[in-house]
Formats: C-alpha cells, sequence, structure tokens
C-alpha cells in the first residue's frame, strides 16, 4: 500500500503530475500558497477563527465538535469539486493544510471514501514554506543581464528564451517593471511570501541548469528578493548591455509616454529626496508640460547614476563587468550578442 503521507520532497515530486489542493481558508490561500495548487477550503476565514478560538479557550474536543459542524454539510461539494477538477475515481490527488493537522485528515479521509488515492502532506503548507526558504540558500548557476534603464533588458530576456537560453523573470513573478516608475498601470504586486513561492518553484524547475536574470535591486516595488539568492547575484558576472543614451531615451519615451500623467508625477514626488528637489522640480514641470523627452532625459541620468554606482558596489566590479557595445536598442539582436560573449567567456 502507498504511503499516504508524504514528506515535502517526495511530494512536490508528485506535484508535478498530479493535482494538489489546498485545503487552508480562503484568506490564507489568497495571501499565499503553492503554485498550481487548487483552493478547496475546508472551512471558510470566519469558520477557520471560530474553531481556533473555541481551541485555545475552551479544548480540543468541543473545536473538532464545531468544525464537524461545519464539515459535515459540505462533504457533497468538496467532493464534487474535486471530481470537476480530476475526474475519474481512483486518480491520485494530493492535498494538505497548514500543518499536516485535523483539516487535511478530514477531507483526506471523505475523498478516500469516496474513492481517490489521497496524500497528505507531512508538516502542511509550513513544511513547504521551510524548504522554499532553505532553497535560496542553494549555489545556483547564474547570467546576470545588466544593462543602463531603457536598454530594454526584459525585452533581451525574452529574446534569449526564443533562442533556447533558460531565463527567470524576476520583474514578471513580482509584478513590478523595477523603478519608482514600474508599478504605474500593472495590477497589485503578490504578498512577499507569494513571491519567494514563485521564485522558488522557478528555481526548482531548473534544476542545474545555468539560467539568465536581470540585474535588479534588492526591492522591486514593495517586494524583496530573498537576501541570499540576491547575494548570490551579486556575485556573478554581469553582461551589461552598453547602449547610448538617445537610443535608450528613444525607448523609454516609447514606454511611458503614454502613461497616466498623475501616476508620473506622484512617482516623481517619491523619488524627490534622491533626485534632489531641483531636477525633481525640472522634471515635473517638464511632465506638466507635455515635454516628456525632457523629463524622461532628466529621469534617465539620475537611474543612470544611481546604478552605475549599484554596479561599482559588486565584489570584485571591474572584473565581473562584461560590457557589451550595442548600437540600439534591439532585442534580438543583443541577445545574439549577450550569447556570443558569454560563450566566448566559457571558452577562453
Amino acid at each position: 500500500m502507498e504511503n499516504p503521507k508524504l514528506a515535502i520532497a517526495e511530494f512536490l515530486t508528485l506535484a508535478q503530475t498530479h493535482p494538489v489542493f489546498d485545503v487552508r481558508s480562503p484568506g490564507e490561500f489568497a495571501h499565499a500558497h503553492i503554485p498550481g495548487a487548487y483552493s478547496l477550503p475546508l472551512f471558510t476565514d470566519e469558520e477557520r477563527h471560530q474553531v481556533g478560538t473555541l481551541y485555545k479557550q475552551r479544548s480540543r474536543e468541543e473545536a473538532i465538535k464545531l468544525g464537524l459542524d461545519f464539515f459535515g454539510p459540505k462533504m457533497k461539494k468538496l467532493v464534487l469539486e474535486v471530481e470537476q477538477i480530476v475526474g475519474s475515481i481512483g486518480a491520485t490527488v494530493l492535498l494538505h493544510c497548514w500543518r499536516g493537522g485535523m483539516r487535511s485528515a478530514a477531507v483526506s479521509w471523505l475523498l478516500e471514501l469516496y474513492g481517490y488515492k489521497v496524500h497528505t502532506l507531512v508538516g502542511g503548507y509550513k513544511a513547504y514554506r521551510n524548504k522554499v526558504l532553505q532553497g535560496f540558500d542553494e549555489p545556483y548557476q547564474i547570467k546576470i543581464l545588466g544593462g543602463y534603464t531603457g536598454s530594454g533588458k526584459t525585452d533581451v530576456l525574452g529574446a534569449l528564451e526564443m533562442a533556447g537560453e533558460t531565463i527567470i523573470d524576476l520583474e514578471k513573478l513580482a509584478g513590478h517593471k523595477g523603478s519608482a516608475f514600474g508599478g504605474i498601470g500593472l495590477p497589485l504586486q503578490p504578498t512577499q511570501e507569494m513571491f519567494e513561492n514563485e521564485l522558488y518553484h522557478e528555481l526548482a524547475h531548473k534544476g542545474s541548469k545555468t539560467f539568465w536574470l536581470e540585474d535588479e535591486s534588492q526591492r522591486i516595488g514593495r517586494i524583496n528578493i530573498p537576501h541570499p539568492f540576491w547575494n548570490t547575484m551579486r556575485q556573478k558576472p554581469v553582461y551589461f548591455l552598453d547602449i547610448p543614451f538617445e537610443e535608450r531615451l528613444v525607448y523609454i519615451l516609447a514606454s511611458y509616454g503614454t502613461l497616466n500623467r498623475e501616476g508620473l508625477a506622484a512617482a516623481i514626488e517619491r523619488i524627490q529626496k534622491r533626485l534632489g528637489p531641483e531636477q525633481a522640480g525640472q522634471s515635473l514641470e517638464a511632465l506638466q508640460a507635455e515635454d516628456l523627452q525632457e523629463c524622461f532625459r532628466i529621469l534617465l541620468q539620475y537611474y543612470d547614476k544611481l546604478y552605475g554606482k549599484s554596479l561599482l558596489k559588486r565584489n570584485n566590479a571591474e572584473a565581473q563587468v562584461n560590457k557589451i557595445p550595442c548600437s540600439a536598442v534591439n532585442s534580438k539582436t543583443n541577445a545574439e550578442k549577450l550569447m556570443l560573449c558569454h560563450t566566448a567567456d566559457t571558452f577562453s
């Protein structure tokens, strides 16, 4: 007979081919979950609160009785939801709660009774989170794509992927383009915890492959790249797209020129202390006058200085920054130059 309770490593291996059901409350799931998991809440947020309060204030037995009151009327609905996703009886399903306790045990019993092969996660979602945080300490093989603001680095990442290279798009995972202006017009970012889960999911699926990442500040909007992983990034060589200022300014105008003016002004105001009162005032005046070229010229000069300082703070900065002259912002051409440069470094 198969072991119905799995440690995290085996659970995640099976999760690649079998559905995962998260029986925590909707609020817990919305905050963060295992990427790809389905929400199958045993309790609503309010029911979970009531059961937990009773457990603490009265007894375990009283909490279980209340939980059964909530569970009974939902049994059929839970089975139907799983059946709609999984289909045939006898299929293997995985499920977990917060710590591998009563919630997963109850739903596991129900689904097994109905005819599914059920595996639960020992330690629950908490065990998964421990696995995620430990995963950022691994010595990943990373190639860093660098370049001043307006170099089209995200587009180059896409071109690298199209050419067969392995990439991870940190800004896509964070739901933010990285600068003070990077969140304008975009949905709310994920929670920090969900970003970490998604990043670990990507890393785990890369295995031992070497992959490209865009050079980032540790903070992307309101998301922080986990420090151990960011520290690994900072120790890797940078392949720096060296593109003329005016070419990058044209790219920035095309990329950000259609954004909401109130959003642009608010972003400038957020960085005015670092930008300096004179430059901040000039950029706001230019924005108000619809002189976007002058506005973005001031901002681009600021970000160039900021990124230049960041490059110098890397370990052995001069040896680690490989400048690649590029005449324009062209994702396909510049991706090809990156691959040629990296290949030459590898065999030199």
